[in-house]
């Protein structure tokens, strides 16, 4: 490597945390895990030096409430000179990845570290004993010296309304759409998901920061129970992302000439070939086709063209897997075939899901697969929303022929993605349902939520809070059924 530009950003130290204390009053809260985690990074790249001399601390927004989470952080490892960089809830994982290092590239900076980490059961563990959780306070009037927010809103006033906010109600109305693009039956559909995901089952058993590292089969997966409630149909707890977790991750970004400077083996190296993201937000029910992600077809192909390859033919995939239906979608964007494993960790339901910081989790368990195996190359991918914005990261211990890429394609997605007027429910039409789910109140069923296309094209939301319809739904195929809507709450199945 010895011809490298000394700019070329790399990847030396990556650090993970996993705590699960029963007793709260014990357990650590956010910041301190992310600061171990970036200590164990550095002790990764066999240089504490690294963390001391760091320019720029990042992280994404999670649960917590500090003013600014990355400056506790800096101060903790002893970053004391390092800048702060906070981004928002709806900006890419990626997003955080591809500016570091095109920050490296440019000379605006020579080590960044990246970290992100929750303590949720933490919390949870705090409210059974009947206390309150704390977080270290910070004067009033402290801010990080960058936020990055996201462009629009994730969700149209009308999911809002008709009570579409928890991610778990809008993408089972996605997976409801797959299933009819698929042309499946509501059995085969069921198993073909629960097969999949014991899948993912089996790859957090081989994963040591696995939150949950049991074998579960398809038959538990695929039916509701007292331990594994239905949530919106047609998933169930198991199929969603475990977010009661205390994780967290810590990644050294820095140039080639500081990882020789401070002596970072070259064997520690991995380096980002190329970030693509996606970040054309356009609400769910606005999307013609729900089965459909154009950002991430398109956040593909351009990832392939830039490092010579198809990411389907990448030798490790961590594809985000929040739902069944984002892993499946992605599968379908990237022509990846139902043979292939598209995750080395467990995914969010098994590895853990801590709120804004999987791909972090899942870029330390990649690193060390791709350290394992030299001259392979890994991708991670990333989501925000519903499936709003996408984002891919391709990795690899071979530096990039044509040296780091970082770009997003936001007008060609806005140029493809096929767009549906949304109207309120309009009183006495006819339509008929696109795509549904039944939303449940602690394993009951309690409303039923239609997307519902009109003679005319537009299409309109409703729902229709009434349990006894609501469970007369379940297990029923609704997709193309006619339906009379008599206004807001209220409509007639044909």
């Amino acid at each position: 490597m010895s011809g490298l530009d000394p700019r070329t950003p790399v990847l030396v130290g990556v650090g993970s945390v996993l705590q699960r204390e029963e007793d709260a009053s014990r357990a650590r809260e956010p910041f301190v895990l992310r600061a171990r985690a970036l200590e164990r990074a550095a002790e990764d790249a066999g240089s504490r030096e690294l963390l001391l001399r760091a320019d720029s601390v990042r992280a994404p927004r999670g649960f917590w409430d500090y003013r600014d989470p990355c400056r506790l952080v800096a101060d903790a490892v002893g970053a004391a000179e390092a800048r702060t960089e906070v981004a928002q809830l709806g900006v890419l994982q990626t997003t955080l990845f591809g500016r570091a290092c095109e920050d490296i590239a440019a000379g605006k900076h020579d080590i960044v570290l990246i970290t992100g980490g929750e303590a949720k059961y933490r919390a949870l563990r705090t409210e059974i004993a009947g206390e309150t959780v704390t977080h270290t306070e910070q004067p009033e009037g402290t801010v990080p010296d960058e936020v990055l927010v996201p462009e629009n809103e994730i969700y149209h006033p009308l999911e809002v309304e008709c009570g579409l906010v928890l991610p778990v109600g809008p993408y089972a109305m996605i997976e409801n759409a797959l299933r009819t693009a698929e042309g499946v039956s509501l059995d085969h559909h069921r198993r073909e998901v629960a097969e999949l995901w014991a899948g993912f089952s089996r790859a957090a058993m081989h994963n040591p920061d696995a939150w949950n590292r049991d074998d579960i089969d398809a038959d538990t997966i695929i039916d509701a129970g007292p331990r594994n409630r239905m949530l919106a149909f047609p998933y169930t707890k198991l199929h969603t992302s475990q977010w009661n977790v205390d994780q967290a991750a810590g990644l050294i970004l820095c140039s080639v000439e500081a990882a020789r400077r401070h002596g970072v083996p070259e064997d520690r190296w991995v380096f980002p070939q190329c970030v693509v993201d996606a970040n054309h937000m356009v609400s769910l029910i606005e999307r013609r086709d729900l089965h459909r992600s154009d950002g991430f077809e398109l956040a593909g192909r351009r990832a392939g063209e830039l490092c010579g390859g198809e990411i389907s033919g990448a030798d490790h995939l961590e594809l985000y897997s929040c739902f069944p239906a984002a892993v499946r979608i992605q599968m379908r964007e990237f022509g990846i075939g139902a043979d292939r494993p598209v995750t080395l960790t467990g995914g969010m339901p098994f590895a853990g899901g801590p709120l804004n910081n999987f791909v972090l989790q899942a870029l330390v368990r990649l690193a060390r697969v791709l350290r394992a195996e030299p001259g392979t190359v890994g991708v991670a991918t990333a989501v925000s929303g519903i499936i709003t914005k996408q984002g891919v990261s391709v990795w690899s211990t071979r530096p990039p022929a044509s040296g780091f890429a970082f770009e997003q394609v936001p007008d060609a997605v806005a140029r493809q993605l096929a767009r549906a007027e949304i109207v309120d429910p309009p009183g006495g039409a006819d339509a008929s349902v696109v795509t549904y789910t039944v939303l449940h109140d602690r394993g009951t069923p309690a409303r039923l939520v239609l997307l519902c296309e009109l003679g005319d094209g537009r299409r309109t939301l409703v729902a229709v809070d009434d349990p006894a319809l609501a469970a007369e739904c379940i297990g029923r195929d609704l997709l193309g059924t006619a339906v009379r809507i008599e206004g807001k709450g209220s409509v007639e199945l044909r």
